[in-house]
């Protein structure tokens, strides 16, 4: 266990002249309907040292501009302007010239390192040839170089792990691969494009980690491309924002979140939940969808979803340059304010600086492509004075009654799901067991929402396809809406049938949960039809979701590949809520969405939750997300639930080691905050569920064990802590740890 004070991205290395100089770039994809201009005169320069972070919305050019700098898009594709290495024109080489660079000058971490390696040949033998190519260096050096990179950006075992081949090695391990086969030449460059998306938070601290530690390594520029601002909040210097192939605003981290001067970029800090605010207010939804890169008129490409939208806005197409209009003075007082100001903003604002604020606003490079900074720096940057935000009331009965009183919904002891772990293609034969849940307590009350987190593989789907199947559990009891699961099976099909009319499921990839062949009133209406209702009932029902939802009913006609991202959850959602139901599970269900989309489906679900009165199992690896839609919050560890309790009070004051490593991986969106934030990085991955281990599963990886005196770490190996509360406090807040008193020491 190690843990990291985030600190200042800025490293002492970096230099005035830079390594990498992109000018009026321009990327042009030939298609059936035309030209797609993906990415439209964008400007760069990175020093050595500095790290660049480039965020926008899914289609804005972020990775396009990346590929475009390497020279790996298709032939058909038509890039123009300048894009200089270290002082060389990189544009207009052939491949065999730009193979030359690739891996050596400029490497490149991308974002499915599953897909980026090739599965015939073995970890080491990849990072080795990247070695002997640029270097020269013999078979046996560069397998020496594959093994101290692998032990650097800390694989177990690398001189063993360096034989291995990529589908042998974890996510999490498979991108630490990736990291070291870019840094092996000691680049100049690194590109790393979403290189974190699709990991667990605890394993995004570790890559996030080992970046840095690349970087430190080689003396490397870093390009650091993401939709997370969290992430990006951490580890820039300076940050670019695209929108529709463009850069939109660009100012060092700290200045671009405490005074954004961009709609765009105030929306996009705005829709994101924080792991630090308490407040539940509804998050900044930015309107409409990015427009079609065909055939752009002259005007500001967001101008359609712009609150602040002028008739200047929508006859020119504003430059990128410094904000103007209010002075440095007025700046100031705008961006800073009183304390009573800042009380005033929403939780989602970040509070500038001294630093920051006593700077001209142009002073470190800040510039926006907007007509309307000045009333921009007048609305403070405030999201909710700029875009208009829903008002989603209680649930009264939520609000009347205690917890204690209220309806049960799901209440789960000790579920337990083992699957048999078989050997052999013609002879199949068992050779042990997985045990997916060995553990699992869930408490559900009328209008609550519980969130159900844990790193992948920690059993949360297992336990949601438990509950969703209504099969008798292996062991432990499950009781639905206060009647027991056994009672109520035992009735027959009718008694499952009445059970499933009462639960329904929202999934993580609307893409693939939604027939593409039947059209929207089709898949909202299938529920319906298979509980009996009439035709007459159906005709009446599905424009009503629809228009829950915020859809309009005459879309209902049109098929799901018609709809965004977005509109393809929210019909999900009208799906799920068809028969009525009082508990809907929720399976990562904006894990999938853009930022500002995500904002959108989460007010939707809080403002149904308070108007039909729903509850949620909310299952998400996202603890921001939890934070902000949960009453109370379930832990998962390899199976077994080790916390639980109110969702306010488990994260401020977690009782588990594992509790308090997960809240500290997630990053939050402001870089004075997330620099002083101390990361606890957890060593591994988490143990194989086919092994029961005696005592404490977690201790292999827990932070407090290893501080912990010889006597104490006895009872961890030889005693399974059972749940309980701090001595004499709350019995509601339980945590499965033998010393949950000293897990705030573990930081220290």
């Amino acid at each position: 266990m190690s843990t990291i004070t985030n600190g200042s991205a800025a490293t002492p290395t970096t230099t005035t002249e830079p390594i990498l100089r992109v000018r009026d770039l321009h990327v042009r994809f030939p298609t059936p309907r035309g030209t797609v201009h993906a990415v439209r005169g964008v400007d760069l320069e990175l020093r050595r040292g500095e790290v660049l972070g480039i965020v926008g919305e899914s289609g804005s050019g972020k990775s396009v501009t990346s590929m475009a700098v390497l020279g790996l898009l298709p032939e058909t594709t038509k890039v123009t302007g300048s894009v200089e290495l270290d002082g060389e024109e990189l544009l207009g080489r052939s491949d065999k010239q730009m193979s030359r660079l690739r891996g050596d000058k400029v490497a490149m971490v991308f974002q499915d390192p599953l897909s980026a390696f090739t599965p015939v040949y073995t970890i080491g033998d990849q990072i080795a040839e990247t070695v002997r190519l640029h270097r020269g260096a013999s078979k046996a050096e560069a397998r020496a170089r594959a093994i101290e990179l692998l032990e650097l950006v800390g694989i177990p075992e690398p001189a063993r792990r360096v034989d291995a081949f990529p589908h042998e090695f974890s996510g999490g391990m498979r991108q630490r691969a990736m990291i070291a086969m870019a840094m092996a030449n000691d680049p100049d460059v690194i590109l790393a494009d979403e290189p974190t998306t699709a990991l667990d938070v605890t394993i995004q601290a570790q890559i996030i980690e080992v970046l840095r530690t690349a970087q430190r390594e080689t003396g490397a520029a870093l390009v650091f491309v993401s939709h997370d601002l969290g992430v990006i909040a951490g580890i820039a210097d300076r940050i670019a924002v695209m929108y529709a192939g463009r850069i939109v605003e660009t100012a060092t981290a700290e200045e671009l979140f405490a005074r954004p001067r961009m709609p765009y970029t105030i929306g996009l800090i705005g829709a994101l939940p924080r792991l630090d605010a308490t407040d539940r207010s509804p998050l900044v939804p930015i309107p409409g969808s990015p427009p079609s890169l065909i055939d752009l008129p002259d005007a500001c490409p967001f101008a359609a979803r712009c609150p602040l939208v002028s008739e200047v806005c929508r006859s020119t197409e504003p430059a990128l340059a410094p904000p103007v209009g209010i002075g440095i003075a007025a700046v100031d007082a705008a961006a800073v304010g009183t304390r009573a100001d800042a009380d005033e903003t929403t939780a989602s604002t970040a509070t500038p600086s001294a630093a920051s604020a006593s700077r001209p606003l142009h002073a470190s490079g800040h510039t926006a492509a907007c007509h309307r900074t000045a009333e921009v720096a007048a609305a403070h940057a405030d999201a909710g004075r700029i875009f208009a935000l829903p008002v989603v009331p209680e649930h009264a009965a939520a609000v009347e009654a205690s917890r204690t009183d209220r309806e049960p919904v799901v209440h789960v002891e000790g579920l337990t799901k083992t699957f048999p772990l078989v050997k052999g293609a013609v002879f199949r034969r068992k050779v042990g067991d997985v045990y997916a849940v060995d553990g699992v307590d869930l408490d559900i009350r009328r209008g609550e929402t519980l969130g159900l987190v844990g790193e992948s593989g920690s059993g949360k789907s297992t336990t949601l396809h438990q509950l969703m199947d209504l099969e008798r559990p292996e062991a432990g009891t499950v009781e639905l809406f206060g009647e027991s699961l056994a009672d109520a099976t035992a009735r027959g099909a009718a008694g499952t049938r009445a059970l499933r009319q009462r639960i329904s499921m929202v999934f993580q990839d609307p893409s693939a949960s939604l027939d593409p062949r039947m059209s929207v009133f089709d898949v909202v209406a299938e529920p319906l039809r298979a509980i009996g209702a009439p035709a007459s009932r159906i005709d009446e029902r599905v424009p009503e979701l629809l228009g829950l939802v915020g859809l309009q009913a005459a879309e209902a006609d049109r098929y799901p590949h018609e709809f965004s991202g977005g509109q393809r959850q929210r019909i999900s959602i009208a799906r799920a809520l068809a028969v009525e139901p009082d508990l809907v599970v929720l399976d990562e269900p904006v894990s999938a969405l853009d930022v500002s989309i995500q904002a959108g489906v989460l007010n939707l679900l809080a403002e149904l939750k308070a108007r039909l009165g729903l509850s949620y199992l909310f299952v998400s690896h996202d603890l921001s997300v939890i934070r902000h839609v949960a009453d109370r919050v379930s832990v998962m560890y390899l199976g077994r639930t080790v916390e639980e309790g109110a969702v306010d009070e488990v994260f401020e004051r977690p009782m588990h080691p594992y509790t308090a490593a997960l809240m500290s991986a997630v990053p939050v969106p402001d870089p004075v905050i997330e620099r002083s934030r101390t990361t606890i990085l957890l060593p591994g991955d988490p143990p194989s569920p086919t092994e029961r281990p005696t005592g404490c599963r977690f201790r292999s990886r827990c932070p407090l064990y290893a501080i912990l005196p010889e006597e104490e770490r006895r009872r961890c190996e030889q005693e399974s802590p059972e749940k309980a509360p701090r001595r004499g406090e709350d019995v509601d807040h339980r945590a499965a740890c033998h010393y949950p008193e000293k897990v705030p020491s573990i930081a220290a």
